[in-house]
């Protein structure tokens, strides 16, 4: 019998938890793809072949992932998939792996994914008007406070 693919994993996984949309998992895929390839980029020195991706790591690279893919919008497409934090998508990445598409090291835990980063200081911030400070007047004075 043929192994099945990662669209029909998937389809078992949501039927089980039904807690995310299925390009949720599509993304955390090609996102550890694309993180995969960065971390290659960075660590070309050592050359490794092959390297385990830490959960921290995977964060990183899907958060760039995402403001590459849909800028302003990733938290917006983000939520409307289910994944509304962090250990969203650790929970996301441990029913992969439940299901045998990622593999884990005996160091890998749910609690990796846990508030790495707040989603509206990786998503939103970078997006938000830059003001100028007045010349002479301090930031207290700027906003009214002094």
């Amino acid at each position: 019998m043929q192994n099945p693919d990662f669209s029909e994993i998937v389809a078992q996984i949501c039927k089980e938890d039904s807690r995310y949309d299925r390009k949720a998992y599509d993304f955390v895929r090609l996102g550890l793809e694309h993180t995969v390839k960065e971390l290659r980029k960075r660590d070309a020195v050592r050359a490794e072949r092959s390297r385990h991706v830490s959960g921290p790591e995977l964060l990183d690279g899907l958060r760039a992932y995402a403001l590459e893919q849909f800028g302003p919008l990733a938290k917006t497409v983000l939520n409307t998939w289910g994944i509304q934090n962090c250990r969203d998508i650790g929970d996301i990445v441990f029913n992969l792996i439940e299901y045998n598409v990622f593999s884990k090291t005996e160091n890998d835990r749910r609690e990796d994914f846990a508030d790495v980063f707040d989603f509206d200081d990786a998503f939103v911030k970078p997006f938000q008007p830059v003001r100028p400070r007045s010349r002479g007047t301090t930031s207290a004075e700027a906003f009214g406070a002094a």
